[in-house]
């Protein structure tokens, strides 16, 4: 799962993805399609890959079909998601938010404000320990 998540978040993984899919199906076509070169081979995978089609190189035997197929259905269900979410995450990236440790640290901060002002005013210490825990309590909704 590591390993999958590592794939997906890397725009370097993403493109040799993209570029080893397309040299393995173009590999594959020119192997099972007669009287095609390896440029046309891969101009085919290039083709298919971007789901446009031009139909000057299509597959004519079952297996070249079946390559076909494989591929167009990895990319639409698999390589151009995992691509538009990456960089859709990009957008949406709140860099203002606190980070854990940005939150603890400001938690701990207020415990120690408390106790001086428990010690200077014992008092209005039940006053101001509740204002303390309703920004404590703001600082924990945060995450």
């Amino acid at each position: 799962m590591t390993l999958l998540k590592r794939l997906t978040n890397s725009p370097k993984a993403l493109v040799f993805s993209y570029l080893l899919l397309i040299v393995i199906s173009g590999a594959i076509y020119w192997q099972v399609e007669v009287d095609k070169s390896p440029g046309d081979a891969l101009w085919w995978a290039v083709v298919t890959a971007s789901t446009v089609g031009y139909g000057d190189t299509y597959p004519t035997t079952w297996p070249g079909r079946v390559m076909a197929g494989i591929l167009i259905s990895v990319m639409i269900l698999f390589v151009i998601p995992l691509i538009t979410a990456h960089f859709a995450s990009k957008l949406i990236v709140d860099n203002d938010a606190f980070q854990h440790e940005e939150q603890e640290e400001i938690k701990n901060q207020l415990r120690e404000i408390r106790a001086i002002v428990e010690r200077l005013a014992p008092a209005d210490a039940d006053r101001t320990g509740a204002a303390l825990d309703a920004l404590e309590a703001r600082a924990d909704g945060t995450r």
